[in-house]
């Protein structure tokens, strides 16, 4: 049994090599697009997100998801001159009942978050605007209070995981920027 774990360990690992994955906090070695990593953490990255300024958003959700971007950052504070904005549309929220009992009533809700985003630059304008979603679900409890604690539970990772993914495809971004020698207009 053991035997096959490193068997499947060994063909995932060339799988992943194969597809054409490059990490995203690593240095370049030369311009012929090979890239090492040797335990050293590349701030660059980092240090052109913490210029990022999130604009601020009307809905409750979409506040969640401004809170969390601004905690991955800019950890430190929010910077005093920004270089770039992110604009946030307001989410968009979708819910459906499912799991219904034989007296109709549901005893789960799916809930779909979408949002739209957009960075902008004090020099380029329009950088680029993506859209993330997620779909989470909760019961539907006898209890209102227990139901009530389970939405606001489902907002919360809901913002966080939006957050998350809306800081990793804009990493990708500055990431892709810097793999082209910072020209946007090569991506």
């Amino acid at each position: 049994m053991l035997r096959l774990k490193k068997i499947f360990v060994l063909f995932m690992t060339l799988g992943v090599a194969a597809c054409g994955f490059k990490p995203l906090y690593v240095e370049k070695t030369s311009g012929n697009n090979l890239w090492y990593y040797n335990n050293e953490y590349n701030s660059e990255i980092v240090q052109e997100m913490s210029k990022i300024k999130v604009e601020t958003v009307s809905d409750r959700i979409g506040q969640l998801v401004k809170n969390e971007l601004i905690d991955i950052f800019t950890p430190l504070g929010v910077p005093k001159k920004a270089e770039y904005f992110l604009k946030i549309k307001p989410i968009d929220t979708r819910r459906s009942e499912q799991a219904l009992r034989d007296d109709i009533t549901a005893t789960r809700e799916k809930v779909q978050y979408t949002v739209e985003y957009s960075l902008w630059s004090k020099e380029n304008g329009e950088l680029f605007t993506d859209s993330a979603r997620i779909s989470l679900s909760y019961d539907l409890l006898d209890n209102p209070y227990s139901t009530t604690m389970d939405k606001k539970k489902i907002e919360k990772d809901g913002a966080k995981i939006l957050a998350d993914d809306m800081a990793l495809r804009i990493g990708a971004f500055f990431h892709s920027l810097k793999s082209n020698d910072g020209n946007p207009d090569e991506l």
